[in-house]
């Protein structure tokens, strides 16, 4: 019998998913347009990390030529700079929501000699500033580019200034890149191998759902297709459609530098799903569902169902939190929010449960050891593994390299979860037994050469070990 499901939060899920979906776009740098009136005189746009060789910055401005009064008549009144700040302690860390510091402040922290700013006028030949006209009106506008030189990969913050003047107008169009690769082009250096890790990935964990569908499908002849194994082949094929999702925003994104956040909030959904599948599954193998008992205690059933609800919102939150209020002006990374401690707290009192539920299981059947050992050993380092991982990107991995790093990780850690799973009902004596009757006969028919009228005799030594009893 499956354990009692969370009525309240399939109720919640659909209007939480809507939720998500319709949240707007954060604003990333690789092409970005856009309109800009603000009353302030210096406004920070837009950031990208930039190739040490290979960075580029394509821009398309314009803004009306204001008329000021004068003595000797109106001339227009200027002008609008576009400064731009790399990552040193000096310069973005310095000006950026610093209280203390004027627009000419902040502008003085620029290095003339680097090349930081353009001065958005036709007396600045490198700005490629014009006058046009439009229905009686006089705009500037400045089509060129900046080529970007550093001693290793920078993040690099554009910024629009105008001190002293009476606020900021313009028509903004930036194009980012780094070189011309598909695969480099519209990312910044830190989202480097994103597109590739997660193909290859996705590749893998086709595999793996594949093999526990096979391995599904041998267990189930054999009466043994228990409730947990399902959930496992659930949460590797929700695996399967998140990968999917995020191999589709990112080549998407490859193609025309915008992407569509939709799909990658919908990716972020299916790869959180999996995660609580699995991790809901690892609790109840703890509890002892389908190892020693076949249903789980009313009370159990309520505590799991009030711990799944209160994980799921809090990913909901995570997720809204770091669409809404993250600061595009700061490299954060998603643990970096009160909602990523509250995941992380959660993780860990999700071990706790996970410890005290096998300590019980083992008390009242001690037989079971030879499963819950290596079963226990196994996942404390998954449990532990997120936790680490969100302490070392947020205090040990620098910025510039962070988001392909942790992806990585992240990656690698959901991998080893389903994969020593597999490999544990793999093990099982009654699918070792249905492996070498089905397959080992395919291998050795496959072996004998066409015509042939040759007896092989396949002879394997056989050792016996005391594995893991199957789950029931």
């Amino acid at each position: 019998m499956e354990p009692q499901r969370a009525p309240a939060l399939r109720r919640l899920l659909p209007p939480l998913l809507l939720l998500l979906l319709s949240l707007p776009p954060r604003a990333r740098a690789k092409y970005v347009r856009g309109n800009l009136s603000s009353k302030e005189d210096w406004v920070f746009l837009t950031r990208f990390c930039f190739l040490s060789d290979y960075g580029r910055l394509d821009f398309r401005f314009r803004y009306p030529e204001l008329l000021a009064p004068n003595i000797c008549g109106l001339q227009a009144k200027c002008c609008q700079n576009i400064l731009l700040y790399f990552d040193d302690p000096s310069q973005w860390p310095a000006v950026y929501k610093a209280g203390d510091k004027d627009c000419l402040a902040k502008e003085s922290v620029i290095r003339p000699e680097n090349n930081q700013v353009i001065n958005l006028t036709t007396q600045y030949a490198w700005s490629g500033c014009q006058v046009v006209s439009e229905e009686g009106t006089r705009y500037l506008s400045c089509s060129s580019g900046r080529s970007f030189r550093s001693v290793r990969e920078r993040w690099w913050y554009i910024a629009l200034s105008k001190c002293g003047g009476d606020g900021l107008q313009l028509e903004y169009e930036m194009v980012l890149t780094n070189g011309k690769s598909f695969w480099t082009r519209h990312f910044s250096a830190d989202e480097f191998g994103i597109l590739e890790t997660d193909v290859t990935f996705l590749l893998i964990f086709i595999l793996i759902f594949f093999l526990s569908c096979y391995f599904g499908y041998l267990l189930k002849g054999r009466q043994l297709l228990h409730t947990t194994y399902k959930m496992f082949m659930a949460a590797a094929g929700v695996e399967v459609l998140s990968l999917l999702f995020f191999c589709i925003y990112w080549g998407q994104y490859a193609t025309d530098g915008i992407g569509n956040e939709s799909v990658k909030i919908l990716a972020k959904l299916l790869f959180s799903s999996s995660f609580l599948i699995f991790l809901l599954m690892l609790i109840l193998l703890g509890k002892g569902f389908t190892v020693t008992r076949g249903r789980i205690s009313h009370a159990g059933s309520v505590k799991l169902s009030v711990y799944m609800t209160l994980y799921t919102l809090t990913h909901v939150v995570l997720l809204i939190y770091e669409a809404e209020f993250f600061d595009p002006g700061q490299v954060l990374y998603t643990y970096e929010s009160p909602a990523g401690y509250g995941l992380i707290g959660l993780q860990v009192a999700a071990y706790v449960w996970f410890c005290y539920a096998v300590l019980i299981s083992l008390r009242h059947f001690p037989e079971k050891q030879p499963f819950y050992v290596p079963f226990f050993a196994a996942y404390t380092l998954w449990f532990f593994a997120v936790p680490v991982m969100a302490l070392i990107a947020n205090f040990g991995i620098p910025k510039w390299a962070r988001e392909k790093i942790v992806n990585g990780i992240q990656l690698g850690i959901h991998l080893y979860a389903h994969g020593v799973f597999l490999m544990r009902e793999a093990s099982t004596p009654d699918l070792l037994d249905l492996l070498f009757r089905v397959i080992l006969p395919l291998l050795s028919a496959c072996l004998l050469p066409a015509g042939s009228s040759t007896v092989i005799s396949l002879c394997l030594p056989v050792q016996v070990i005391l594995l893991p009893q199957p789950l029931k």
